[in-house]
């Protein structure tokens, strides 16, 4: 149906009212064969004829169409007299202009004519105002500055700007304002352009197994970018097939308007299906599937486990066996059935001993990995006290079984634990063993017997022997059948052996079973102290002024004791009667009673020297021991301090004036000697370098390096050919070379000459000799260098300007004498043959 457009033309007495319907109501029934879904406005025209009193008495005509732009004017401030009275007219109520979004247009599309009233008479120019006029968006809409016709020029998104709020002014040739501004309200109209959208393809979630029907599972939403107050934006959910399926095809069901999901059937069982994957379809248009547009997500759900199946053991019994006394044996293990999730606290098992160990001589580990029981020694059996042991085992989960299951008859077992019977070593009833003896006790004194006894008592009988493990002053014996103990040598306590009076010895005690068996026991003796050490005086040295007065203190001396009270101090410090002088000279008084002090006698002067004072020392044993000890005492000249000068140390040593002087010359003469040897060890070398060689300096056939000074060179200084010194292997090699002279060294191809052999340890008197047998043979040796060379020369041409050499002759007159060629050696001798024969021939 095409609709025409119609010019409502109002007078300016007349209301216009514009009021929007939708669809479902029954003005607008007749228009949903034109378009579906689009609200429609109804307008209504109100006259108001003058001379009306009362408002309501104004006729009403009610036209339903699609309205076309409407005229919006300007609100005017022109007044009407009726009847003697003033009235002011009624301003126009401008509706808002509604756009819809994504228009296809033609562009410029016409949505509004704006007037003024006062076009009849002056020209008026009007024009637009705010954002998506001359604000950005810019140009999005426009006006007729002339005809007031108010365009959009563009496509609307709902999405993006939802509504814009413009002016409309007018305004005369001058620019001066006509109008007051009127506001104008533009609303784009939402379309159904934007699917709903999942934040995520893939959503993520669980429950348990189990759960009751109505248990929430997870949350997905979708966002429709369109006018959610609409149906364009109202979003609906729903289910589509679960896979896998299994007996119940709809485990889970979705609230159509949140999108929770939540279970509506029993029978979630992680053991049968662990997982679910269901697909979550989203639909605007309030979920209308023939108009709405729809987007879909993937959601996994995964059934978490749950401790609702018991661990049940493989067997009723297991059995096991160990050797006794073996400890950290695995004895059995219990292997274990559970089929909740592997390697969680509600697969992994705990395993109990409730009966049949009530020493705990066994536990039982779980094996991380297979979930194993070991059944584990962790106490030492013996199998003279038990041969067996019937244990009662229970298997349970880390976790707790879960509500309303029950603890299977499975998860319990009986396991049969046999002992074997293995040689068991000889043990020591008590060990260590402590005695007490005085030191002291002669050697072959009996001190106890150390016996160990056989824990196999239900083998044959077997025999013991003893043997000793460890004594470290090899003090004690041990009889081999009976243990018993005797001293092998004196018992003493000071030695470095005892550690805090105690001396301590390891024996070993050996059976014959089969394989023999042998245990270590501990014999600790204590020694009690005897008075069998004298004290002895210490300091054995010190010092002490020539003159002693009454401000000044001699030596303070005391005693050491091995033995320990009451058999050490207090000690007793006396002078022996002779000689006499030490009494004389010397006198002890008492300090206290482990310390005495030693001094000279007051206004007793003695000689720096050393002198060597006995002094008898007794402890306090029962009978006292005493010793005679000598301390040596080195009397000195001292300072006002009390302390030895310097000479008087030197004195105080035993050394005289005399000797002194003596060890000063001494000194003197070495240093003498080492300073004479010196200077001729000097006066050596220089002779050394001062002294002629056998040979002229001239002859001296020595290398030697000589260092001049190094002005630099050019670049053809340093054009070296140094192949001109090498000797090459053939002359092809040196006819190749580029044109100049060329030279090669032939070395004769004769016997080499015989040179002496100097001795290994020749006399300083043949070293001339030698030298010069060495030369004569170095001449007379053809083999030697320089070789005979052959130079090679390159060809200059013919037709050289200077005459031929031939024709010179020689300027000397008569004979030459040539003969002297032979004393020359073997090189001038074919040089001799050939001048010097010449009258010979």
């Amino acid at each position: 149906m095409d609709l025409k457009k119609i010019n409502l033309n109002i007078s300016s007495l007349e209301t216009f009212f514009c009021q929007k319907i939708s669809p479902d109501q029954p003005q607008a029934l007749n228009m949903r064969q034109i378009i579906s879904g689009l609200e429609l406005k109804l307008c209504f025209a109100f006259k108001v004829t003058e001379g009306e009193k009362n408002p309501s008495e104004r006729k009403q005509k009610k036209v339903a169409v699609l309205a076309p732009p409407p005229v919006i004017m300007f609100s005017g401030s022109h007044k009407s007299i009726t009847k003697g009275h003033r009235r002011q007219k009624r301003d126009w109520v401008i509706p808002p202009i509604n756009v819809a979004e994504n228009s296809r247009g033609p562009f410029p599309q016409m949505l509004v004519s704006i007037r003024s009233d006062q076009d009849k008479d002056i020209s008026v120019r009007y024009s637009i105002t705010g954002v998506g006029a001359d604000q950005p968006p810019n140009e999005v809409f426009s006006i007729d500055p002339v005809l007031g016709k108010m365009f959009v020029t563009k496509p609307l998104d709902r999405e993006h700007r939802s509504s814009y709020h413009l002016r409309a002014h007018a305004v005369d040739m001058n620019g001066n304002q006509v109008e007051n501004p009127i506001d104008l309200h533009i609303f784009v109209i939402d379309m159904n352009d934007n699917r709903p959208e999942f934040k995520n393809q893939v959503y993520n979630g669980s429950v348990d197994e189990g759960s009751r029907p109505g248990t929430y599972v997870m949350h997905l939403s979708a966002f429709d970018a369109d006018d959610n107050t609409t149906a364009n934006g109202m979003v609906r959910y729903r289910i589509l097939p679960q896979t896998p399926h299994s007996s119940i095809p709809n485990m889970f069901t979705i609230n159509s308007e949140t999108g929770d999901i939540v279970t509506v059937a029993p029978g979630l069982d992680r053991e049968k299906v662990s997982q679910y994957t269901i697909i979550v379809q989203a639909t605007d248009m309030e979920g209308n599937l023939s108009f709405g547009l729809s987007n879909t997500a993937t959601a996994i759900i995964t059934v978490t486990d749950i401790n609702d199946n018991p661990p049940m053991l493989t067997s009723r019994t297991f059995s096991g066996e160990v050797p006794e006394n073996q400890v950290d044996v695995v004895v059995a293990n219990l292997t274990v059935i559970d089929a909740d999730q592997p390697h969680s606290p509600n697969w992994n098992a705990v395993y109990r001993i409730i009966s049949g160990d009530p020493a705990g001589h066994f536990t039982i580990r779980t094996d991380p990995v297979t979930n194993d029981g070991m059944v584990t020694v962790v106490k030492p059996v013996d199998f003279e006290m038990n041969r067996a042991f019937m244990l009662t085992v229970v298997a349970s989960n880390q976790a707790h079984l879960a509500s309303g299951i029950l603890s299977s008859l499975q998860s319990t077992a009986g396991v049969t634990i046999s002992i074997q019977d293995v040689n068991e070593p000889p043990y020591f009833p008590t060990n260590p063993k402590h005695i007490r003896f005085e030191e002291g006790v002669p050697a072959g004194t009996s001190l106890t017997t150390f016996s160990a006894s056989d824990p196999d008592r239900l083998q044959m009988q077997q025999i013991i022997r003893y043997s000793k493990l460890n004594d470290p002053a090899d003090w004690l014996s041990i009889n081999r059948t009976n243990g018993q103990i005797v001293t092998t040598a004196m018992l003493d306590r000071e030695s470095v052996h005892v550690k805090n009076n105690i001396y301590e010895a390891t024996f070993l005690a050996t059976d014959n079973g089969s394989p023999a068996a042998s245990g270590t026991g501990t014999l600790q003796i204590y020694l009690i102290d005897i008075n069998d050490n004298p004290p002895a005086l210490v300091p054995r040295e010190s010092q002490i002024c020539e003159r002693m007065n009454k401000n000044v203190n001699g030596v303070n001396i005391t005693a050491a004791d091995a033995d320990t009270d009451p058999n050490a101090g207090p000690f007793v410090f006396e002078l022996p009667n002779f000689p006499s002088s030490i009494r004389r000279n010397w006198t002890i008084s008492r300090i206290s009673g482990d310390f005495a002090r030693l001094g000279l006698r007051y206004q007793v002067y003695l000689e720096p020297g050393m002198y060597e004072v006995p002094i008898i020392v007794s402890d306090s044993g029962n009978p006292p021991l005493s010793n005679r000890s000598v301390i040596k005492v080195k009397v000195c000249p001292c300072d006002e301090h009390g302390d030895c000068t310097t000479l008087g140390a030197v004195a105080a040593a035993g050394l005289g004036t005399g000797a002194i002087i003596s060890i000063l010359i001494c000194i003197i003469i070495l240093l003498s000697m080492v300073l004479l040897f010196v200077v001729w060890i000097k006066r050596r070398e220089k002779e050394r370098q001062t002294k002629q060689l056998l040979i002229d300096p001239e002859d001296d056939v020595r290398d030697n390096i000589l260092k001049y000074d190094e002005e630099g060179g050019g670049e053809e200084d340093q054009d070296y050919d140094l192949s001109q010194l090498q000797q090459p292997d053939s002359l092809e090699h040196i006819m190749s070379k580029p044109p100049g002279i060329r030279r090669v060294d032939e070395r004769p191809i004769i016997p080499e000459s015989q040179y002496p052999i100097r001795p290994v340890v020749p006399h300083p008197g043949d070293i001339g000799d030698f030298i010069h047998e060495g030369l004569r043979a170095a001449d007379n040796d053809p083999t030697a260098p320089p070789y005979d060379s052959l130079l090679v020369f390159d060809y200059e041409g013919s037709g050289s300007t200077a005459g031929s050499v031939s024709s010179l002759n020689s300027t000397s007159t008569g004979d030459q004498d040539y003969d002297y060629l032979n004393d020359w050696g073997p090189r001038f001798k074919k040089l001799a043959d050939m001048y010097g024969g010449g009258d010979d021939d």
